[in-house]
């Protein structure tokens, strides 16, 4: 028979052991105030959104130097009151992709970003 301490010692392995990943995933503050992410494709995303109808997507590399966006395409879809936003993210330079919500956007705003390199190449960003 297992006994309860060791049970629940297991348990509390298994809790910590699976909590570590999802953790690692979570967004970080970037260097522009917004919320930073591993896009794949070896980018990471910052979103950048203040309250108003302007949204900002900053790439860089995996070692966080800015990324070239020229011939980047990128679709912003974002929930903002509950309800999902879809709008186009245009190259700006130098390493910004930047798109006009239809509505405010605050900051924190969760949803994802899909980014598409010159080369065809997709990535996406989560936050």
């Amino acid at each position: 028979m297992i006994r309860p301490s060791t049970l629940l010692a297991a348990l509390a392995l298994a809790a910590l052991l699976t909590a570590g990943p999802a953790a690692a995933h979570q967004p970080r503050l970037g260097p522009h105030g917004g919320a930073l992410v591993d896009a794949g494709s070896g980018h990471h995303a910052e979103l950048v959104a203040d309250g108003t109808t302007t949204v900002a997507v900053h790439l860089s590399d995996m070692s966080d130097a800015a990324v070239a966006t020229t011939g980047f395409k990128a679709e912003a879809i974002l929930v903002v009151d509950g309800k999902p936003v879809r709008f186009a993210l245009d190259p700006a330079e130098p390493s910004r992709l930047v798109g006009t919500a239809p509505v405010p956007v605050p900051k924190g705003v969760k949803g994802a970003v899909r980014i598409t390199a010159p080369d065809g190449a997709t990535a996406q960003a989560k936050f």
